[in-house]
């Protein structure tokens, strides 16, 4: 099979090759080969497609409605061969990069890092995905995807972008209607929003004199997705925890309030750049998560 297609894409060359230089012998000596050479292949590659390409005189050669056809579908195959060609060699930082991030870090943090990264590689199509399923990158077709949290044991590379501590809040008017917790115990007693996924887990932490204690915590409603439980919080249903990089412009505008910030463990939620090692990594892959890194480290994730 490999053969064949070097033979096709031999042939495809040539062909192109006596349309640009206008005759056998000219092509022949641009490909180095001999007219009776390039004759046989055009031939050869006419039988193949069972059409004639050319309109042959002693005078003149032109091209046959078919091999107008075939050469502007060559043209567009060997532009192509020759962008892949270029994309995998060394250094080269082109092609499409298939991006995938959560709906909320992924707005307030990788699509503001994209201008930039799309200016120092004018070659490079980013094709970014927002959502916040936890995709295969395999079977996904992609190339970076951006994890928060504890990773899974996997084959996938990591590289650390941030962190973020996590906070317990809730809005000024949930708090008004059900008054203030003022330990880890009093949220019995309240609506505490939790995830439904099956790694969430069923309490929240607290440090209290006996060291980390685990609060058991319920309510009226579980969500998928931190950007869903924000709006929640924001609409005043219950009692959240969250990190605070996705809470943060709602804290200082003061639509949310921290709670119970005395017994906070400080615990951390990590967040890493994944993609699939093995293999020669591609130079866009690299070069995206070194400027991801970068522009994080300027950011208050950084660390």
């Amino acid at each position: 099979m490999a053969r064949i297609f070097m033979e096709r894409s031999g042939e495809l060359e040539v062909f192109l090759r006596v349309v640009q230089e206008g005759g056998f012998s000219a092509a022949a000596r641009s490909v180095g080969l001999t007219p009776s050479a390039v004759s046989k292949l055009i031939t050869r590659l006419e039988t193949r497609l069972g059409a004639r390409l050319f309109m042959r005189t002693t005078r003149a050669l032109s091209l046959t409605e078919e091999g107008e056809a075939y050469y502007r579908a060559g043209q567009r195959i060997l532009q192509e061969l020759n962008d892949a060609e270029q994309a995998a060699s060394a250094g080269a930082v082109r092609g499409r990069l298939h991006v995938n991030a959560s709906i909320p870090f992924g707005s307030q943090f990788v699509v503001p890092a994209i201008p930039a990264f799309l200016a120092r590689y004018p070659d490079v199509i980013v094709d970014l995905s927002l959502t916040d399923d936890v995709v295969d990158l395999l079977t996904q077709k992609t190339d970076v995807a951006i994890r928060m949290g504890d990773l899974p044991d996997s084959a996938l590379l990591a590289h650390k972008l941030g962190q973020s501590r996590r906070i317990v809040c809730a809005s000024p008017a949930y708090l008004q209607r059900k008054g203030t917790p003022k330990t880890p115990d009093d949220l019995r007693h309240h609506d505490c929003l939790t995830f439904n996924f099956r790694r969430a887990r069923s309490g929240w932490p607290f440090r209290e004199a006996g060291g980390i204690t685990q609060q058991v915590v319920a309510g009226s409603v579980q969500v998928n997705n931190g950007e869903t439980m924000k709006q929640m919080l924001l609409n005043g249903v219950g009692i959240g925890r969250l990190s605070l990089w996705h809470v943060a412009a709602e804290l200082k505008a003061g639509h949310l309030v921290p709670l119970l910030e005395k017994y906070n463990p400080g615990d951390l939620e990590l967040i890493h750049a994944v993609h699939v090692g093995g293999g020669q990594v591609p130079h866009r892959v690299r070069a995206f998560i070194r400027h991801l890194v970068d522009t994080m480290k300027a950011s208050p994730l950084g660390g």
